[in-house]
């Protein structure tokens, strides 16, 4: 029995359609249903065992609002998440104009001890949004908006 595979010039939009497929199903979800209060998505694994907030912790929420167009509250909810999102945007666009044109935008190269800094800073986040002391509950999920 043969086995049905994608070949041909086609086959390199397969990838790329799902990934847009995806990410626009994604996109629609997160802008309909609130993850706040709908039950749709899932609770964060480290909250739920530990009581502790994790690096991303608030990321859905932030994009949500995002999404709503307020600024201010998407980065109340999470703005490490909200500050990374244009390097994702930038990241996922690259790919998408390499499958179709074969080649990226401009690759940003980035040294070995600033790709340790950002690691060290997103472990920092995620310590010091859990201190309970001022001004640290400000970087907890909603702590400015005193929504935690």
């Amino acid at each position: 029995m043969g086995k049905l595979f994608v070949t041909g010039v086609n086959s390199k939009y397969v990838g790329l359609l799902g990934m847009l497929v995806a990410v626009a199903a994604g996109v629609a979800v997160l802008r309909m249903f609130d993850p706040a209060t709908s039950g749709v998505f899932p609770p964060c694994p480290l909250l739920a065992l530990t009581g502790w907030y994790c690096p991303g912790c608030g990321s859905l929420r932030a994009f949500h609002q995002l999404l709503h167009g307020n600024l201010r509250n998407a980065l109340a909810m999470n703005p490490l998440a909200v500050l990374t999102l244009p390097f994702l945007a930038y990241g996922m666009a690259s790919h998408a104009i390499f499958v179709v044109r074969g080649r990226c935008l401009p690759r940003i190269f980035v040294p070995a001890p600033w790709i340790r800094a950002l690691c060290a800073a997103v472990v920092a986040f995620g310590i010091a949004r859990n201190l309970p002391m001022y001004p640290f509950p400000l970087l907890a999920p909603g702590g400015p908006l005193g929504l935690r």
